[in-house]
């Protein structure tokens, strides 16, 4: 039997007036982005914490604190290469990964296809194996207010 192992992540960031919104690896067109301390990508931070986790190495708070001055501002792309070393370091490739924006605005559904296939070559797998979903929560909590957005994420690891 193959050794596998499951991860789930979840991230929050709030949104503030003209700042960037990076999701997913790519650049949304909105009037809001994310506070953070890096591009404060929360699906790549998702992922991050999932893939982590299924490690049982922590969170990307632990490898990537948000008071060091070597990630303010960087490109979540090269956390989240830098956690997919990690797991090849302890033997593993990723099966898969599920995603699930949740946000009130703006409209996802034009971006997910990028987002896709963004991903993907930095998580060592085809598009078909990222799953990037969006939804809104009925204008209730925190995202349905537009104060933030935010990210669940599953992931798949198996002994190579």
């Amino acid at each position: 039997m193959r050794k596998i192992r499951i991860g789930n992540g979840y991230d929050v960031h709030a949104l503030e007036a003209g700042l960037a919104m990076w999701l997913g690896g790519i650049r949304i067109e909105h009037n809001k982005g994310f506070v953070a301390h890096s591009d404060g990508d929360v699906l790549i931070h998702a992922l991050c914490d999932a893939l982590l986790g299924a490690l049982g190495l922590g969170d990307i708070g632990l490898h990537f604190p948000d008071n060091a001055q070597e990630f303010s501002g960087i490109d979540s792309k090269i956390l989240l290469k830098r956690c997919m070393d990690l797991v090849h370091r302890e033997g593993y490739a990723l099966g898969n990964a599920d995603c699930t924006i949740l946000a009130q605005a703006p409209k996802l559904r034009p971006y997910i296809d990028r987002m896709r296939e963004t991903l993907a070559p930095i998580l060592g797998v085809g598009v078909e194996d990222v799953s990037v979903k969006a939804t809104t929560t009925e204008r209730l909590g925190f995202t349905g207010r537009e104060e933030g957005v935010a990210v669940y994420a599953t992931v798949l690891l198996y002994a190579e």
